[in-house]
């Protein structure tokens, strides 16, 4: 008779599942799994700071960027051209809640999420992301998507 052996079994399943924990994390962050093909991008916001302050998108992507404000003040993340920034710098709204693509108020502490399709014709050209509440931008709370399909 021949005896089982669970603990054989056991390494063989820790081995498989590492095997398949491995293979996850080597998936590209933001993947675009499904039809939906929507890449996440975490924006920290840090000492009146975006960290990372320079991301890299493709013509045509649409990405979800998850903000999360880790300072104990307000902050926002207004992504658009130079006219938008010139709007939103100039102007009297201190509240964006997420009706508009790229336009997210996140208050202290607190994380937010906005999404924004990069149209094609930006190809080889940058949007801006800022903070406009008074004197961040001055301070130096601003970052650039770069938009790029090579």
């Amino acid at each position: 008779m021949r005896r089982r052996r669970p603990w054989k079994l056991a390494a063989a399943l820790v081995l498989v599942a590492g095997a398949v924990v491995a293979l996850v994390a080597s998936w590209p962050a933001g993947s675009r799994a499904g039809g939906d093909q929507v890449r996440t991008v975490v924006v920290t916001m840090h000492h009146s700071r975006f960290e990372p302050s320079v991301v890299r998108v493709e013509p045509g992507e649409r990405v979800r960027f998850v903000l999360r404000n880790t300072d104990p003040i307000d902050h926002e993340f207004i992504l658009g051209d130079d006219a938008v920034q010139r709007r939103h710098e100039q102007g009297r709204e201190r509240h964006h809640h997420g009706d508009v693509p790229g336009e997210r108020s996140v208050a202290a502490g607190q994380e937010a999420a906005t999404t924004y399709t990069f149209p094609a014709a930006l190809d080889g050209r940058a949007l801006e992301f800022a903070c406009h509440l008074p004197g961040h931008y001055a301070y130096g709370m601003h970052g650039l998507a770069r938009v790029s399909g090579g």
